[in-house]
């Protein structure tokens, strides 16, 4: 924690932080928003570095439709429906636009956001080794890559990579079913089921008592003393980036093929859970390639975990974090319990996200049991919260204008692997919350 004087200095310049401190949910828009057309050369990537990655994925459909029999359906594409949400959109008091979910809780392989840029940037690292090994070449059928030849290949080298539960279960059971060792450094808050099911895909799970931060070091040190192990840097990877910024192209087809309009007077606002950034920048990224100005991004945190928000606002980045003013990091969205954020997401993103949400534990539980009273839909408490930044929109004067033809879209980020005692549990809490309330 910072001295005293400096935390006060801190307030002093950011008032902001003092309500952070109070644990109390809030909302902050993004005075520096930038025209998406200027703003994206923040990034330092590109559409066609995004192009690359779909036609990477798309290279590997053939392997992923044979060694995961659940992605034969789409031949091999990961990808998640979009569904309207009419009985919540009531519920919620929405009396204009429309309500919307994403439902990456239904990924196949590891049944979360986690499973677009974990499990590409471990088949672009498989087709480099590949590649550079002759055992593939160009124009290959990449199904060739679930030989007993391959796996035995793949055998001689490591993947790594520090996780609060989704990134890991991702990055785990795809590494391992290739043939890589694979080991997933867990932080404390990570669930046990989480790890169960690394175990059982032949994973080594290493526990540690302390949070994320401390897991990502540790496995960025094995990477270190390891020449053939790869550290999958779930804070700087440009790889998983792009992996979910796919998403936003995926995205605007579906829109089409639903007859949902995106523009200027068809605004699309999204909400995404952040935990360290990653996964919300570069499917931000994405949706900004293929709406431009249209669409608006809102990043909503844990009121005990509000790294990005902290970061971007103070313009310190990654160097500050949520302990270092006294707050925790404990809460009961494990996939977004991180103290410090992405540097890189916080810096090359700072002009294209339109404003930052907190959400109270209690009000995930709520709009979990709310979801599944109303829809009959499950997700893991995480992937609640973007529907905390729905009111933060509608009472902005900003947006105003268009919100009557405005379509509103909650990524639900995990939840669909949950076991079903636990998910009970959680719902059984929810809907205590929601009692509670009507008391």
């Amino acid at each position: 924690m910072l001295p005293t004087p400096a935390i006060t200095a801190l307030c002093e310049k950011f008032p902001l932080i003092t309500e952070l401190m109070a644990l109390q949910p809030l909302s902050w828009f993004n005075p520096r928003i930038a025209p998406a057309a200027e703003a994206l050369q923040d990034v330092g990537l590109t559409a066609a570095d995004v192009a690359d990655a779909s036609a990477r994925l798309a290279r590997f459909a053939p392997y992923l439709a044979r060694a995961f029999p659940e992605t034969q359906a789409s031949g091999g594409i990961i990808e998640s429906p979009v569904v309207p949400l009419p009985a919540m959109q009531a519920t919620l008091g929405m009396t204009s636009g429309q309500l919307w979910l994403k439902q990456d809780s239904h990924l196949p392989i590891s049944g979360s956001i986690k499973a677009r840029g974990g499990i590409y940037e471990v088949l672009k690292h498989a087709e480099m080794l590949a590649l550079d090994a002759g055992l593939l070449k160009q124009g290959d059928d990449y199904s060739l890559l679930a030989s007993d030849a391959v796996r035995a290949f793949f055998g001689q080298y490591a993947i790594a990579v520090g996780s609060t539960g989704n990134l890991g279960l991702s990055i785990g059971i795809m590494s391992a079913r290739l043939g890589f060792r694979a080991t997933v450094h867990m932080s404390a808050d990570a669930r046990q089921w989480k790890k169960d099911k690394l175990r059982s895909h032949g994973v080594t799970v290493v526990e540690y008592a302390t949070d994320y931060s401390v897991a990502v070091e540790a496995g960025r040190r094995q990477a270190e003393n390891d020449p053939t192990c790869h550290f999958v840097d779930d804070e700087n990877s440009h790889d998983l980036f792009l992996g979910y910024a796919v998403a936003g192209q995926r995205l605007q087809a579906q829109f089409e093929a639903a007859g949902v309009a995106v523009d200027e007077e068809h605004p699309l606002f999204v909400y995404l859970p952040c935990g360290v950034g990653g996964g919300p920048g570069g499917v931000a990224f994405g949706l900004k390639l293929a709406f431009g100005d249209a669409v608006h991004c809102v990043f909503v945190e844990p009121t005990h975990s509000p790294c990005m928000l902290l970061g971007v606002h103070t313009g310190l980045h990654e160097g500050i974090s949520v302990q270092e003013i006294g707050i925790d990091n404990l809460t009961a969205a494990d996939g977004l319990a991180v103290g410090r954020p992405s540097g890189f997401v916080g810096r090359a993103m700072q002009r294209l996200i339109d404003g930052y949400a907190t959400v109270t534990d209690e009000e995930l539980y709520r709009l979990l049991a709310l979801l599944e009273q109303t829809q009959g839909m499950r997700l893991e408490p995480s992937a609640l919260a973007g529907f905390a930044g729905i009111p933060a929109v509608l009472a902005a004067p900003q947006y105003q204008q268009h919100l009557d033809t405005a379509t509103h879209l909650v990524w639900g980020t995990g939840g669909s692997m949950v076991p079903k005692q636990e998910m009970a549990a959680y719902v059984a809490r929810g809907r205590a919350q929601l009692k509670a309330g009507a008391d």
